[in-house]
């Protein structure tokens, strides 16, 4: 089939990488415009452009897709089908009715629970045993159309929103390949959603990453991995902020954010339900260290205490 896709991040990139693998025929690619990022703020090409350009593909990186204009090539481009995954660009009516066969969501959580934005980093914040991916019908609401594929997939209690967002991105990418395939022959089927169990996945603002050490150690662990990599878990000690990568939770207590044990087997810090043992950290200018390498240059004695945030 021709299908255009639209999709920015590496979670989209696999997904156009295995329909290009498939055999589909892609005419066009959408992705955001470049962004400045990295030290210089130097335009950066998305995951998907990137792709896109190995493969000698047809770009198009409207700022929105609103006007007529920046919906001719897509109309040029004539696809049966169009598939978006993590393209960040609300897609008006007048784009959802171009494709014959409609266009196609590939969203990382098991619908409805984690429509929006931030489906990982909230099913992590959350608790969740599981997630899962949903390929879906896309339709004017936020994540509102029909199934039509689903697998679920468990959350350990190490995974981090990278290491969770990989398997997504490789069970994504699985799926869409299904989903065409069954839509060619016609065996495609559509489930409404339910209408109970929705919730919504808010985009992160990093206000959320800095650690309140009088919530229970377990909530704690959950923010640490849903904010690695992104925008990193932070905490204040002696007016310097620190980055928290890897942590577990643990038995004990003591005053909300005090040292109660610094070693290479990590620090100890009191929280109002347990302790959290930070296992590696970066101090603001530094690499990420193992605890032991980090007490090294930031010595974290017992008795003293993380700031509480405001």
């Amino acid at each position: 089939m021709r299908v255009v896709f639209a999709g920015t991040p590496e979670f989209a990139a696999q997904a156009l990488s295995a329909i290009l693998a498939a055999g589909h025929d892609v005419p066009l690619v959408l992705t955001q415009p470049d962004r400045p990022a990295g030290r210089g703020m130097s335009l950066q090409a998305s995951p998907v452009k990137q792709l896109a350009l190995q493969h000698g593909l047809a770009l198009h990186q409207p700022p929105g897709l609103k006007p007529e204009e920046a919906r001719r090539p897509i109309l040029d481009a004539r696809p049966d089908v169009m598939v978006v995954a993590a393209y960040g660009l609300i897609l008006p009516q007048a784009l959802l009715d171009i494709p014959p066969l409609g266009c196609i969501n590939i969203h990382a959580s098991l619908l409805p629970r984690w429509r929006g934005a931030a489906p990982i980093q909230r099913a992590i914040l959350a608790g969740d045993g599981e997630t899962g991916v949903t390929i879906m019908r896309m339709e004017a609401g936020l994540d509102t159309g029909p199934m039509l594929l689903a697998e679920k997939l468990p959350i350990d209690a190490s995974d981090t929103t990278a290491t969770l967002h990989d398997k997504l991105a490789g069970l994504g990418a699985r799926l869409i390949v299904e989903a065409l395939a069954r839509l060619q022959s016609g065996k495609l089927t559509q489930t409404p959603q339910p209408d109970a169990g929705v919730t919504y996945a808010a985009k992160l603002e990093k206000s959320e990453a800095a650690l309140d050490w009088r919530l229970p150690a377990i909530q704690l662990d959950r923010a640490v991995r849903a904010f690695n990599p992104f925008p990193g878990a932070t905490a204040q000690f002696d007016g310097q902020a620190v980055k928290i990568w890897r942590a577990e939770p643990g038995a004990g207590g003591g005053e909300p954010g005090a040292v109660l044990s610094a070693g290479p087997g990590g620090i100890a810090v009191a929280c109002g339900e347990g302790v959290l043992r930070l296992l590696e950290l970066q101090k603001a200018g530094g690499k990420r260290l193992a605890a032991a390498d980090f007490l090294r240059g930031f010595p974290l004695e017992p008795g003293r205490r993380f700031g509480l945030p405001d």
